[in-house]
């Protein structure tokens, strides 16, 4: 079992949580979002965590296909911004949890890097901050992206037992 620790001031950032081998598949088909607040089933089940080797976040770069553009992070949409279609360059090996697992994560002030629709989209940057106040975490929630909570692989660190 693992948890996972704010490098800044030690604080538990999560409960124990079992490591998963990989990243599981999750629906994006519109009939498995919740009803109520439109969010995707959560990439990663309660207790357990996955480390996502995929770029997540910015900077983005822009797509040398602009004819077929890729989604702009996995599990997210394709996005456009006034240059073309863009695609992540930012970090890799994220820890991937159950936004729920990292209940005590507050956003960062003014809300900052959290904009969206029915919540934060994630690909603004870091939105999710230690209760010691350091950015820690990536929280995607929107009606329209996957619901996970993405722990920066710098500012935070496992400790196993």
């Amino acid at each position: 079992m693992t948890v996972f620790l704010c490098s800044k001031c030690g604080t538990a950032i999560t409960p124990e949580l079992a490591e998963l081998a990989a990243v599981p598949e999750v629906s994006d088909d519109e009939r498995d979002r919740d009803k109520e607040t439109r969010r995707a089933p959560s990439t990663v089940p309660r207790g357990h965590y996955a480390i996502d080797s995929a770029p997540w976040g910015p900077p983005y770069v822009v797509q040398d296909d602009q004819q077929d553009p890729q989604p702009a992070q996995s599990r997210g949409p394709v996005v456009c911004r006034d240059e073309g279609f863009v695609i992540s360059a930012g970090s890799r090996h994220t820890v991937l949890v159950h936004p729920d697992d990292a209940a005590g994560l507050q956003p960062l002030p003014n809300w900052e890097n959290g904009s969206g629709c029915c919540g934060p989209t994630g690909d603004e940057g870091l939105n999710r901050a230690c209760p010691c106040g350091a950015p820690v975490a990536t929280l995607a929630a929107d009606c329209f992206g996957p619901f996970e909570l993405h722990l920066d692989p710098v500012r935070t660190y496992a400790f196993s037992q």
